[in-house]
């Protein structure tokens, strides 16, 4: 049997070069320390975070500090407790802006999540023409809600010389107030709320859509499982993360309304499309209240939290 010969320094088969035990090889990357790998990623980070707690995490800890006291500039500010959350519970105007609050936040939440998904089953493939119809779809959800707001206001004059009232002219039917009267002022706002936010759902269930597997649709059409029955089967259940995800995206969007609604009536007419936030932005900036303003706040961003934890939690325990 032939033998090999050794190699300087290598081993007699492979030709590797062969180092003392304990020893690594000098060319082979370093392992660094813990504490810089654990560094790292915070230092990138860093800047976000510093942005982050200043014009946001400090604000909202300021304004929880600021709702016990009677907010006095140049005078001082008077330590009051709990005055300013009793005094903003007792006003009737912020139980009416709750009851608007409540209900635009049902009634956007369930009918963004349902023209979303329905624009998802529509538009959802790898076609470019569909990809064109998405992007077409998405516009206004980047556009500015300003920008929207002012359009809408424009669309929906309650004149004859309004967009959609000399269309509803033209068929014989009288001009509608839309947005100045009381009865019909809500239903508009929230239709426009719907139309902004049901492209921003579709993109999640969109995603979520891509993300099933084409194998479970196979399956069920082999067991005779008709359009209807995938769907009840399949999609919807394979959509579960995704829908608790865009109900609390929703939730959160509903209750702290405010840009659509400051633009398009102030809050009117005669309070009916009030709202906590504008509540909130006329008791400290018009009504120089800023320490009742900041109470309602403060409740605000509580129920937010709760509601999304209770959320997190009822889908954790359905997929368990």
């Amino acid at each position: 049997m032939a033998l090999t010969k050794d190699r300087p320094g290598g081993s007699p088969r492979s030709g590797r070069p062969r180092f003392p035990a304990g020893n690594r090889n000098p060319s082979a990357p370093r392992a660094l320390p813990r504490w810089p790998r654990v560094a790292t990623p915070w230092l990138y980070l860093a800047p976000v975070l510093v942005l982050f707690g200043v014009f946001k995490f400090w604000p909202t800890l300021w304004g929880m500090y600021l709702s016990f006291f009677e907010v006095r500039p140049y005078l001082g500010n008077r330590w009051v407790g709990w005055n300013n959350f009793s005094t903003a519970f007792h006003d009737a105007a912020l139980r009416s802006a709750v009851e608007h609050t409540v209900v635009d936040a049902l009634v956007t939440v369930a009918a963004s999540a349902l023209l979303g998904f329905g624009l998802a089953l529509l538009l959802e493939g790898p076609a470019r023409h569909l990809r064109i119809l998405r992007t077409a779809a998405f516009l206004p959800v980047v556009t500015a809600m300003v920008a929207v707001a002012e359009l809408w206001n424009t669309i929906l004059y309650p004149g004859g010389y309004g967009t959609l009232n000399s269309l509803l002219g033209h068929v014989g039917l009288g001009p509608e107030p839309f947005l100045s009267s009381p009865h019909s002022s809500l239903a508009s706002v929230m239709l426009i709320q719907v139309w902004k936010s049901a492209p921003y759902d579709m993109v999640i269930f969109v995603a979520g859509l891509a993300g099933i597997d084409r194998q479970l649709y196979e399956a069920a059409a082999i067991d005779g499982a008709g359009a209807w029955h995938r769907l009840r089967h399949v999609t919807l259940p394979s959509l579960r993360p995704v829908t608790t995800i865009v109900l609390t995206l929703g939730i959160i969007r509903g209750l702290r309304v405010f840009t659509e609604i400051y633009v398009l009536t102030g809050g009117g007419p005669a309070g009916s499309t009030e709202t906590i936030v504008t509540y909130t932005y006329k008791q400290g900036i018009q009504n120089n209240q800023l320490g009742m303003a900041s109470a309602v706040s403060t409740v605000l961003f509580l129920v937010t939290v709760l509601l999304t934890c209770l959320t997190l939690w009822w889908r954790r325990r359905k997929e368990a």
